[in-house]
């Protein structure tokens, strides 16, 4: 029997496990759904930024104050530094974000007239923003433009990094390298929605130290699965959450 013959498992290769794993997880979770509360690209753009070392439900808390303040990259550039650092202080990193946002603020006002720009390379020459933020903007506020961009890729957080290196598609730690290695696994149609639907399976089963194999959909394609009495590819888990 050839190797693409048999039935997938946790030992098929990572390329044929891939598309599968992701194909499934999309399903699990309705495509993806970003967790930030945002109506505008430019919205958006501040909450991604402000979700740096904190949790969606944290940002959405400071958003729904902060976006009836600041409607506009005028309206962060407009009050003194301290004023806007105490108005995201509970984001945490409060003295970086408010440069990144500022920062941000007189890019887009400098550069695109105040609007979020819809190429990766504009996003990237912002201050503050890297690839992860740029490419969960470009495929959320404007998925024609993420699928059209030679340069857009696949959002690589900490959740994604824990997933694909249970998942076995990645070695490295490194989110770039990561990314890359995602890029070549999959079909550039599943990149938006892999990394929304892994940062939600992340969050609600595959957590960083007790992950719940046992409710997990992709558990037999799982070279890491606890449950199997397999090692934990990422090196997190201490042990089989409850059922």
């Amino acid at each position: 029997m050839r190797t693409s013959d048999r039935p997938l498992d946790r030992r098929s290769g990572k390329t044929l496990r891939a598309p599968v794993i992701v194909d499934r997880l999309i399903a699990a979770y309705d495509g993806g759904v970003i967790e930030l509360d945002w109506t505008t690209p430019f919205e958006l753009l501040v909450a991604t930024i402000l979700s740096a070392q904190s949790t969606d439900k944290k940002v959405n808390q400071v958003t729904k104050r902060l976006f009836v303040k600041y409607r506009s990259p005028e309206d962060y550039l407009a009050v003194p530094e301290e004023e806007l650092q105490a108005d995201i202080y509970e984001t945490g990193f409060y003295r970086q974000k408010t440069r990144a946002l500022r920062g941000v603020c007189q890019g887009l006002l400098e550069r695109h007239g105040g609007e979020v720009p819809q190429t990766i390379p504009e996003l990237i020459a912002l201050p503050g923003v890297a690839r992860k933020t740029a490419n969960v903007v470009l495929s959320a506020a404007f998925p024609q433009a993420h699928r059209a961009d030679p340069e857009a890729g696949v959002a690589v957080d900490t959740h994604v990094t824990r997933l694909a290196r249970r998942f076995g598609f990645t070695t490295h730690a490194d989110a770039t390298k990561i990314e890359r290695d995602l890029m070549r696994l999959l079909p550039k149609a599943q990149w938006a929605s892999a990394s929304l639907c892994m940062i939600l399976h992340g969050r609600r089963i595959c957590d960083a130290r007790r992950p719940r194999c046992l409710d997990c959909v992709v558990e037999d394609l799982c070279p890491s699965s606890l449950a199997a009495n397999c090692r934990d590819k990422a090196g997190q888990a201490q042990g089989l959450a409850a059922g």
